[in-house]
């Protein structure tokens, strides 16, 4: 039971972090104005890391018991999601509102390099579950 759970929870945190990362962001973008775009992003983010927060987290647990490695990567993928929505996201938003560009700049490229090393992650942990 516990193996089909992580599972289910795995690929829904890949499908989901893929999905909001490559299709929902970049729609937006596409096709709002920018201000709008930033504005309903700035929304959309604490939730997105909350879904990553809670769903890696509890793939982690379901992973326990069968693959100590691949629940550790999934708690790991948990902790970098709380660090990158109570202090990075909030650090990304003051250099926007402060104009601060060159920060800004840095400040999401670390969070585009840290959601990309979670969806690693995740392909790891679905690879050593296949």
């Amino acid at each position: 039971m516990f193996s089909i759970a992580a599972l289910l929870l795995t690929a829904l945190l890949f499908g989901g972090m893929t999905l909001y990362s490559f299709g929902f962001a970049p729609l937006v973008f596409s096709a709002l104005p920018a201000d709008v775009a930033g504005k309903l992003l700035r929304q959309a983010f604490p939730h997105y890391y909350l879904f990553v927060m809670i769903t890696g987290a509890a793939a982690g647990l379901a992973l326990l018991p069968r693959d100590g490695l691949a629940s550790g990567l999934m708690a790991a993928v948990a902790v970098i999601a709380i660090v990158a929505r109570q202090l990075l996201m909030p650090a990304i938003n003051t250099a926007r509102d402060t104009h601060a560009k060159s920060r800004f700049n840095q400040l999401h490229g670390l969070s585009v390099a840290l959601n990309m090393g979670q969806l690693i992650a995740i392909i790891a942990v679905l690879v050593r579950l296949a």
